[in-house]
């Protein structure tokens, strides 16, 4: 499936047929099902698979990103991606798809608004540093890179979401105090998150 989405290095890969398998993968409602192999897949399986996932979500079938579409739709797919921080052995993958999703503001909104949320606050404070490093990234775009998005929820949600923040800001970890503070000077920063600023 990889060979057929990117290629083989000499011959690029046909998109028709590329629109086709996405279109079949929605119709077939095969996303939730291949998402959920991960658990059960090699690490190369894993690595082909995120590969692939991510390839579909930026594959228009007709005039619609029908995969997206399906993720809006399916927003615990989305939950499962944030959980699976707590399984080492995919939680690299996992997050190299959350942040795939994140470049969609539809999918980003849906992981700011889920409950799943609060759960990086934790994440980033992981024992194990590649799994700490991934979810900061991934909590970063989640803060950075839909303004209108990100302002609309930190007005929704201030006190929860400082609360938790605070946490980073405090952590006896001094990577994490410095990338938190870094991160909280970028997000102040942004023009629509003005109020914010001068709430804070």
């Amino acid at each position: 499936m990889r060979q057929m989405l990117s290629g083989d290095g000499e011959v690029e890969p046909n998109a028709e047929h590329v629109s086709e398998l996405t279109s079949e993968i929605y119709k077939e409602d095969a996303l939730s099902p291949l998402i959920h192999k991960l658990f059960i897949l090699g690490w190369e399986a894993r690595k082909d698979l995120v590969y692939c996932l991510c390839i579909f979500l930026r594959q228009m079938a007709g005039s619609s990103y029908c995969c997206v579409e399906y993720l809006e739709n399916h927003s615990e797919l989305l939950d499962f991606h944030v959980v699976c921080y707590n399984s080492k052995d995919i939680a690299l993958n996992c997050g190299n798809m959350l942040r795939e999703c994140i470049k969609f503001p539809s999918l980003a909104k849906c992981i700011l608004d889920s409950t799943s949320f609060e759960l990086f606050f934790k994440y980033v404070e992981l024992p194990n540093f590649d799994v700490a490093f991934n979810a900061f990234a991934t909590l970063k775009d989640l803060l950075t890179k839909h303004e209108t998005a990100v302002s609309e929820f930190l007005t929704a949600h201030y006190e929860e979401f400082f609360e938790n923040y605070e946490k980073l800001l405090t952590s006896k970890n001094y990577v994490t105090r410095r990338q938190s503070l870094k991160l909280l000077s970028d997000i102040l920063l942004e023009t629509p998150n003005s109020y914010i600023m001068k709430h804070f």
